[in-house]
């Protein structure tokens, strides 16, 4: 297994999004450039605001549908 990260964007509408990858520079200018996913590429720029680091990408991963979830909770509230 190769490391992997799991990052939180902030866009340009004041919304956030939250991903993995294996290779962040990679996938934030991937972001910048409209080629992400779709909700970033509707709200450009985006920033990165938060990263972590993992020995392991699906740890990456897990990490990311934990803060969605998270994230989706307290939205409910």
């Amino acid at each position: 297994m190769s490391k992997g990260y799991m990052y939180i964007l902030e866009c340009s509408n004041g919304s956030y999004y939250t991903g993995s990858t294996k290779y962040l520079d990679l996938r934030i200018r991937q972001h910048q450039n409209g080629e992400g996913a779709n909700h970033t590429s509707k709200f450009l720029p985006v920033k990165l605001v938060y990263f972590e680091e993992f020995n392991r990408i699906d740890h990456a991963f897990y990490r990311e549908k934990q803060v969605q979830v998270g994230v989706k909770i307290k939205k409910r509230r």
